[in-house]
């Protein structure tokens, strides 16, 4: 397993080896002891959730309050997407920036992001399938939204004309979204 930081703070690419012979394909795509050594969190699963996707569809920006926050560990099972993660983190010195990994059914990379941080995808292939381990459980009243089109976030979307939910489409922009604290959000990744 390798893993490299992203330009977000708290957010890392991961890449896993892969064993081939002619019977296929092995690989660990998730290690939470590997993981934790590797980027200093601790990441429990309390939840998994798999989403399928058209091509040109754009998920998100989606992410809970803090506490208690909802970690993510985030690869593609089948097909292309472009996985963006974004700072929602007030005061944080990368506050509204992004960054973004392809994912693939090919290189199996992951995306690992701690609480607070913000998430998008866009599927780049029909049917592309995305497995998310959570640290939390679904909580609806603490799950919000960042319109993934808002001019301040400027994200780069493969895409000409994205197809978003309806609950994307009405997203608040960055400016109006009830974003966690940085400071609280750091103190969240020294008590787990």
């Amino acid at each position: 397993m390798r893993v490299r930081r992203l330009a977000i703070d708290g957010a890392w690419e991961v890449t896993p080896e892969q064993h081939g012979d002619r019977r296929g394909r092995f690989l660990e795509w998730f290690r939470a002891d590997r993981l934790g050594a590797l980027t200093g969190h601790r990441f429990q699963t309390a939840q998994a959730n798999l989403s399928v996707s058209a091509r040109g569809v754009v998920r998100g920006i989606h992410y809970a309050d803090v506490p208690p926050g909802q970690a993510k560990y985030v690869t593609c099972v089948r097909g292309a997407v472009l996985d963006v993660v974004v700072d929602l983190r007030r005061g944080s010195p990368s506050f509204g920036r992004w960054d973004a990994v392809r994912l693939d059914d090919t290189d199996r990379r992951a995306v690992f992001l701690a609480e607070g941080l913000g998430h998008g995808v866009c599927a780049l292939t029909d049917d592309a399938t995305l497995a998310y381990l959570c640290s939390t459980v679904y909580q609806p009243a603490a799950e919000h939204t960042v319109h993934p089109l808002d001019p301040e976030l400027a994200i780069d979307w493969p895409v000409d004309d994205p197809v978003l939910s309806e609950r994307d489409a009405a997203a608040p922009a960055l400016r109006d979204a009830p974003l966690p604290d940085h400071r609280t959000c750091q103190a969240r990744y020294r008590a787990v």
